[in-house]
């Protein structure tokens, strides 16, 4: 006994004793790590992952040596949220950096830093060519990056100092699909259109066929460009001191992608490659692995904890992610993840709410503003001729079911089947053969935003006002009144008698938000809900001008209401800018769905930036998105124009 105990003690000293070498030897011989980001791009458009996806030699040689994530996501479908999250390790919509673009910046809580300043702190130089775009304050006495310009490289740093490099690409971003419809006969593809086979969402038709066929050769022109910062990676010796991911920053970038957390708006190519001189950073299991095909989830939220583990720092208690590389994460174990958690909110003036979760080859989708329309409109989207074509045909009733929903009310719970539907357009939660995995998500959904809390369930005009100098703080302090909210949002789920009576409460309660989902909910069952009419009527006079918003949008849709004089009314009564978005984008609803018009004053505070302007970004968006909004709601436009 004595013998096999004294065993034991050794095996174990003799293990911390390995551990403890082994920490030392990587405390002082750090790897770099490059991320090469290409912008709104699916993992749709790549050979890697589907056969009519573009060749890409560069990334394909990377890939050779190294892992291809056959399930990598970003959190969010759009540029600024996808990576505020990436930067952080933290899911946007519990620190309130969830809205697209910023109308203001929010603290991040103490003791919680961007990656770049962790490994900052950790001796590494770091370097950003050029993108930012972070929802968060970057104090300029404690900047993100020790360069980010569009010369900054990993060359400015210290002999034998370690870097960080992040270089975006923006070749692959939405704008460059914003041609003329010319272009189809004027302007011909590598790729030939009329060998593309489109995801059946969409009507087959030839300019949506030229625009994947242009979009894929876009892709080439990306890795000419990723092979131009490999080779000069290579030349300057650092190529096998070097952990290279490459991934796009969000998907897309065809219509309904980006900006929408359907597989297409989420699900990134991600591959990483290995460098020879620190493959023994990885467990045993993935040391040796090289052009290997990887089958576990991976989120944005874990690519910050894993610049960490690699890098032998400490932990942060702040991410809510797992590193996906290290020396204690196995290829089972990795292949073995298998859920992903997005969100999706207000993306420049179109204002919604989604939140989905997937676990395994099921994905829980949870609309929130259901009777919303996806194809509501945004000015900026809607650049794109193929969006325009997608929404003539479906006014002309050119399309069939599936090509048409987009322009539909949504469910307000869906289950897909990504395996056998990967484009969901096969709702199962209505299935009877999936009831217990519905109810499972839903649960686990619901659980997981109300431990964080998720603070989206107040408008974005309130956390303005209340939770941005401190969303943490805030989320703690109203951890109790967000679970009220989420329920009350959840009385869609039920039929019109079990929810009727519970909304009624929450109407009648004194609190503002509970009034103003009971109002969400009340429209959501519009049809059946006649006999609410006049008590909803009395709402149209609350103190706060989006409550009666609400109470606006209910009757319009219910009854045959005229909102034209009272909308532009509202929009008068507030100075905040964010509820005047939020009641513009109301009248869009009821412009887009009922064909009402609406003649909108220009506010001063909604005037084009000048250059003597303190805070220029704040003075674009914003008169970016009221004018988009505006014009497109003039009676002088038809309800068909864009």
């Amino acid at each position: 006994m004595r013998f096999v105990v004294l065993f034991l003690y050794l095996v174990l000293l003799g293990g911390l004793f390995k551990g403890q070498l082994y920490a030392a030897n990587i405390s002082n011989d750090k790897p770099n790590f490059l991320w090469i980001v290409s912008e709104d791009n699916s993992y749709f458009f790549s050979r890697l992952y589907n056969k009519q996806g573009a060749e890409m030699p560069n990334v394909e040689v990377l890939a050779k040596d190294g892992l291809i994530f056959n399930n990598a996501f970003s959190n969010a479908p759009v540029c600024s949220t996808a990576r505020s999250t990436l930067a952080t390790g933290v899911y946007a919509s519990k620190i309130a950096l969830n809205y697209h673009r910023r109308f203001i910046e929010s603290q991040l809580p103490q003791g919680l830093r961007p990656i770049a300043q962790l490994l900052k702190a950790e001796g590494y130089y770091t370097s950003n060519n050029v993108k930012n775009d972070f929802n968060f304050v970057e104090h300029k006495n404690d900047p993100v990056w020790d360069a980010s310009s569009n010369t900054a490289s990993w060359k400015a740093r210290a002999n034998k100092q370690p870097f960080f490099h992040m270089q975006t690409f923006t070749t692959t971003h939405e704008y460059n699909l914003h041609f003329p419809v010319t272009d189809v006969t004027r302007k011909p593809t590598k790729h030939k259109p009329d060998a593309i086979k489109l995801p059946p969402i969409y009507p087959d038709t030839a300019l949506f066929r030229y625009t994947f066929a242009r979009y894929l050769d876009q892709h080439q022109v990306l890795d000419k460009k990723i092979g131009k910062l490999i080779k000069q990676l290579k030349a300057d010796g650092e190529l096998e001191n070097t952990f290279i991911f490459y991934f796009g920053d969000h998907g897309g970038v065809l219509p309904g992608t980006k900006g929408y957390v359907n597989d297409l708006g989420l699900h990134i190519p991600l591959v990483v490659r290995v460098p020879e001189n620190y493959r023994h950073l990885l467990h045993p299991s993935m040391q040796k692995l090289k052009n290997t095909k990887i089958d576990g989830f991976i989120n944005f939220v874990d690519f910050a904890p894993t610049l960490l583990k690699l890098a032998n720092a400490k932990a942060n208690p702040y991410h809510d992610g797992k590193a996906f590389l290290g020396f204690d994460v196995s290829l089972q174990q990795l292949n073995q993840r298998d859920d992903s958690f997005a969100y999706a909110d207000r993306f420049d003036e179109k204002i919604d709410m989604v939140r989905t979760l997937r676990k395994g080859n099921l994905k829980y989708v949870r609309n929130y503003m259901p009777y919303i329309p996806n194809a509501l409109f945004n000015q900026y989207r809607y650049r794109q001729a193929a969006y325009q074509q997608w929404k003539d045909l479906f006014q002309q009733q050119k399309l069939n079911a599936v090509q048409s929903a987009f322009f539909k009310a949504k469910p307000a719970e869906a289950l897909y089947d990504i395996s056998v539907d990967p484009f969901e357009t096969h709702n199962l939660a209505q299935d009877p053969n999936y009831q217990s995995q519905l109810i499972a998500l839903r649960k686990r959904l619901n659980n997981q935003l109300k431990s964080m809390p998720d603070l989206a369930f107040f408008p974005e005009s309130h956390l303005a006002q209340y939770a941005f100098k401190s969303p943490h703080k805030f989320g703690e302090q109203n951890i109790s009144e967000i679970a009220q909210l989420i329920d009350i949002a959840n009385l869609q789920l039920l039929s019109w008698s079990q929810a009727k009576p519970q909304l009624i409460k929450a109407l009648n309660s004194n609190a503002q938000w509970q009034q103003y989902w009971a109002l969400i909910g009340f429209t959501y069952f519009a049809q059946q809900a006649g006999d609410q009419v006049d008590q909803i009527s009395n709402l149209l006079a609350h103190p706060n001008p989006v409550i009666a918003a609400r109470a606006v949008e209910f009757l319009t849709l219910a009854t045959d209401y005229n909102p034209s004089i009272v909308i532009p009314q509202l929009i008068e009564r507030t100075n905040d800018t964010l509820s005047a978005l939020e009641i513009t984008n109301i009248a869009t609803v009821l412009h887009d769905l009922e064909g009402y018009t609406f003649d909108i004053t220009t506010k001063p505070e909604w005037r084009e930036a000048t250059k003597s302007d303190t805070n220029q970004h704040l003075q674009r968006v914003t008169h970016y998105w009221t004018s988009s909004r505006i014009k497109y709601l003039k009676p002088s436009l038809g309800k068909n124009e864009l």
